[in-house]
């Protein structure tokens, strides 16, 4: 049935609350859970957008990808403290739903489990993120909103 269960984390409550679910899916299932946390590299240009970006911040894509490491690494930590048995750690770089929907589609995976809202969703705005938006739409497999 569910064999391999795909979690997107970003180091938001939504997203611990989306591994919890798939910890009980995997309990119910003994799949194995892959953890999967997708930083968003900025190039120069993006930068230059952005208001009130001091000049001399320089936020470089080892900085993110060790702070993605962070986030699957506690993700992996929190799951294992809530009775999880296999599990699994992947960080990538890149647009978050377009490298969630190809990690799911390389893997095999058979559900991806994300939360309703990533870290930088406004909470008066839409319903739903929208890369979970995006990944629920393009995604060959189920996914579970939680």
């Amino acid at each position: 049935m569910f064999n391999k269960i795909l979690v997107a984390v970003d180091g938001s409550k939504v997203a611990l609350k989306a591994l919890e679910k798939a910890i009980e899916i995997q309990k119910l299932t003994g799949g194995e859970i892959y953890l999967l946390c997708v930083y968003k590299h900025h190039s120069l240009f993006q930068a230059s957008l952005s208001i009130g970006r001091p000049d001399d911040l320089q936020i470089s894509d080892d900085a993110l990808s060790q702070y993605a490491k962070e986030v699957v690494e506690h993700a992996k930590q929190y799951a294992k403290d809530h009775g999880a048995v296999k599990v699994r750690g992947f960080v990538k770089g890149g647009r978050p739903s377009k490298m969630i929907v190809n990690f799911a589609k390389d893997k095999s995976i058979d559900l991806i489990v994300m939360g309703s809202r990533g870290t930088h969703s406004d909470k008066d705005g839409m319903l739903l993120g929208s890369v979970t938006h995006r990944v629920a739409s393009l995604a060959k497999c189920p996914t579970l909103i939680v």
